[in-house]
């Protein structure tokens, strides 16, 4: 499930590109598919960063990779080991409403990031997200779980007062808000709800077939329904 738009991100040959939060690789997986590249996945999870490591690995025996090197490591967003302006893409997808200390989160992207080269953050959307956690509250406090929700204007004033120029938005994912709506409500951790299930199905169909129905639909109900918000920076 892509929520980037890799099109937005002027990647060249040669680019070092920064998957933070990579989770479990499908920005990451996108990222070594650009020729020439070189790829860091970066998470606080080693069990992410196992999930990646094997996808890679399978697209690569699929000869399906055109990256000249990529590198996974375990890393905090709010104290990242490169040096300043090191870095010509930087990727950070639904990771920040998980920090608790997101100003110095946002402070360590951009520090990282070369000037004139693209920042893309997603996070929540404010609407569906703030539905999710008025239905369950074990949602809400998952371990690592969200610690807010993000208004469009907030966000982007956070990322813009650090020498950032807002280049575009989007929303993303609408046909995924319902089932996370469902899910809060049959309760975040039960497996056994049948409706919940085969909407899962569904979502996995679509993700492995990518069918012109479902991404119209998906299209056309995201600047109602989107789950994310994906936002697209440039170095000043």
């Amino acid at each position: 499930m892509i929520t980037i738009d890799f099109t937005r991100l002027d990647i060249r040959p040669g680019d070092r590109i920064l998957d933070m939060g990579c989770g479990e690789g499908r920005h990451m997986v996108q990222a070594c598919r650009k020729s020439g590249t070189c790829c860091i996945g970066a998470d606080l999870g080693h069990d992410n960063l196992a999930a990646t490591r094997d996808k890679l690995h399978f697209h690569q025996s699929m000869d399906d990779l055109a990256c000249t090197r990529f590198d996974l490591s375990c890393m905090d967003v709010t104290g990242l080991p490169f040096r300043d302006k090191s870095v010509d893409v930087v990727i950070c997808s639904e990771v920040l409403e998980h920090i608790p200390d997101d100003d110095q989160a946002v402070s360590e992207l951009v520090r990282v990031l070369k000037p004139g080269r693209i920042l893309a953050v997603s996070v929540p959307r404010f609407l569906p997200e703030k539905i999710c956690w008025l239905l369950s509250d074990a949602y809400r406090n998952a371990d690592m779980g969200h610690v807010r929700i993000y208004r469009k204007k907030e966000l982007t004033a956070k990322i813009t007062a650090k020498n950032m120029v807002l280049l575009g938005s989007h929303f993303a994912h609408s046909i995924h808000t319902p089932y996370w709506w469902l899910k809060c409500l049959a309760g975040p951790d039960r497996t056994d709800v049948t409706l919940v299930n085969l909407y899962h199905q569904l979502l996995v169909w679509d993700m492995m077939k990518k069918p012109g129905a479902t991404r119209f639909f998906d299209r056309l109900l995201n600047p109602v329904l989107g789950k994310s918000l994906v936002l697209y920076f440039k170095k000043v």
